[in-house]
């Protein structure tokens, strides 16, 4: 199988089969990441994908599920990805779903007609990066994007019957709007209700955009105790018929998953009793950023 560095998938897709149809991010413009800033976007040719799925044919018994990779694939043509998506299910038929990274601007290049022949060919469960419900956050992380053009999109998205998992950054509109980017980020997740809500908090590589704000004054970063504080506001202002609360990403002080509505109780407990039981020379820490390992792990050390 040919991967090219860096190749990243969601915690959730730890068993599904990687497929590298593209390289890169066609975007790569995010304020606060650096995953592929020095990675040129290119699409994988379909002779390198054909062979890729012919090797894992050889060396896999059974696929039920395919992540295509890299940053966003969904934002090759609609005729590309039918074009994929019928060489998976010919080579690998038992495949049940065929899922991948998604932007708000790669589901607005599509018809409504595109999406639902995709949709027909087995590709579902796109993540989506959403990042914030704050229309000003949304600016400043430079997504491309607008909350309304979001609305839509995701809206379309539903309406072609597919299901997909949105994006939430923990501390992305800073110090100064942590409550309103909680309260705003809830009530565009309950607007949309989607499958699944990918909970992150906000951690800067030294290489981003945010993080040189961050060095020049220009961005304050939350605090650990204000990061619980916004999560525990949010997830307080969710209001879901069935969505799964994912919120196992490293960068999560404390460890989350579950099923709204059934599970909102013994999470905000579990979120409120961690708050409690942290000390508060590491709570309050200001203008000196907390010890990070990998992607974004806080180390809480003396």
């Amino acid at each position: 199988m040919k991967y090219t560095h860096p190749v990243f998938r969601p915690p959730f897709e730890a068993h599904s089969l990687l497929l590298q149809v593209t390289v890169g991010c066609s975007h790569n413009s995010c304020a606060f990441c650096s995953m592929y800033s020095d990675v040129r976007f290119q699409a994988e040719t379909i002779e390198q994908i054909e062979r890729d799925l012919r090797e894992a044919r050889r060396n896999c018994i059974e696929v039920k599920r395919v992540f295509l990779v890299s940053g966003d694939p969904f934002c090759l043509s609609s005729a590309r990805l039918a074009e994929i998506a019928d060489k998976i299910n010919v080579i690998l038929p038992e495949v049940e779903t065929i899922a991948m990274y998604a932007s708000i601007q790669n589901i607005g290049a599509k018809t409504d007609d595109e999406l639902k022949a995709l949709r027909a060919r087995k590709i579902n469960d796109l993540n989506i990066g959403l990042e914030s419900g704050l229309s000003e956050v949304v600016h400043d992380l430079n997504k491309g994007f607008t909350i309304d053009e979001a609305k839509h999109q995701l809206q379309r998205l539903q309406a072609a019957g597919f299901d997909f998992s949105l994006n939430i950054i923990i501390g992305a509109g800073g110090r100064q709007k942590y409550r309103e980017n909680a309260i705003a980020s809830a009530e565009i997740i309950n607007e949309i209700q989607p499958h699944l809500i990918f909970i992150a908090t906000l951690h800067l590589e030294e290489d981003c955009v945010l993080a040189a704000k961050l060095e020049q004054g220009l961005f304050a970063e939350n605090t650990l105790r204000e990061n619980l504080e916004e999560e525990i506001l949010f997830l307080k202002h969710l209001q879901l018929k069935n969505t799964r609360f994912f919120g196992l990403h490293p960068s999560n002080t404390i460890r989350l998953d579950g099923q709204l509505p059934v599970d909102k109780e013994r999470m905000l407990k579990e979120l409120e009793h961690g708050l409690a039981s942290i000390d508060a020379k590491y709570l309050d820490v200001q203008n000196t950023r907390l010890v990070r390992g990998n992607e974004g792990a806080v180390l809480l050390r003396d």
